[in-house]
């Protein structure tokens, strides 16, 4: 794994340092340290990244104005901060976990457990998806997001009234932070399961979910009996 700590203060981002260490362990590829908000924004533009743990408060500066540039990367980022009234809004934004501090090595250890095999914890919802567009972040509400396609390293979004956006994380990362009201139906494709209207067995015994606004798209034969039975 490739890791970026963002933290201000030394004592606290050495600890962290050493607690990603002996958490990862051989599978740490890459880990870096920064201590200031323009740094870290250049440093996530120039250098490929698997995780990011950034805390909210920079020297006076407010983590937010990383965050939105953060995640809409194609890797996941965790909030360790001790502005615990803050995590609500930034699981809406689309972060992994929020660590809050004073923490120990086995929540951390939770959270970069989360990165691989779990899914946001129990009643965290993500409200946004942050997409790049010309030059700036702008932040796309889930609500208006009926299905998503995978493209190879990064995603379509199909939204509502027809229109489409992009987003540079997998399919993998955008499941982990959409379940449970998104539904892997296919290798290729996220579905919200509201937006389902019937699913049917095409000719070829191909099956298919019909969407409420006309749309058909398959479904995995290794899906089909978990997703009806979801569904109905």
């Amino acid at each position: 794994m490739r890791i970026l700590i963002v933290e201000d203060e030394s004592r606290i981002a050495k600890r962290i340092e050493g607690m990603t260490r002996n958490i990862i362990g051989d599978r740490l590829q890459s880990l870096k340290r920064i201590d200031t908000l323009q740094e870290a924004l250049e440093f996530i533009e120039t250098n490929p990244l698997d995780l990011v743990l950034l805390d909210l408060n920079l020297n006076g500066h407010n983590g937010f104005e990383l965050l939105g540039t953060a995640v809409s990367k194609p890797f996941h980022t965790i909030i360790i901060s001790a502005y615990k009234d803050q995590a609500i809004t930034a699981f809406e934004y689309g972060v992994l976990d929020f660590v809050p501090k004073p923490f120990n090595q086995d929540r951390l250890a939770l959270a970069f457990k989360r990165v691989t095999t779990e899914i946001l914890p129990e009643n965290k919802k993500t409200k946004f998806l942050a997409i790049r567009k010309k030059g700036r972040v702008v932040l796309v509400s889930v609500e208006d997001v009926l299905y998503v396609k995978g493209a190879g390293s990064y995603t379509e979004l199909f939204l509502s009234e027809g229109r489409k956006e992009l987003h540079d994380k997998s399919l993998e990362k955008l499941e982990q932070l959409l379940a449970p009201s998104f539904e892997r139906i296919h290798k290729s494709y996220l579905v919200k399961l509201s937006e389902i209207s019937n699913i049917t067995v095409a000719s070829g015994s191909r099956y298919m979910a019909e969407l409420r606004n006309g749309e058909s798209i398959p479904i995995g034969r290794t899906k089909y009996k978990d997703l009806k039975a979801k569904w109905l």
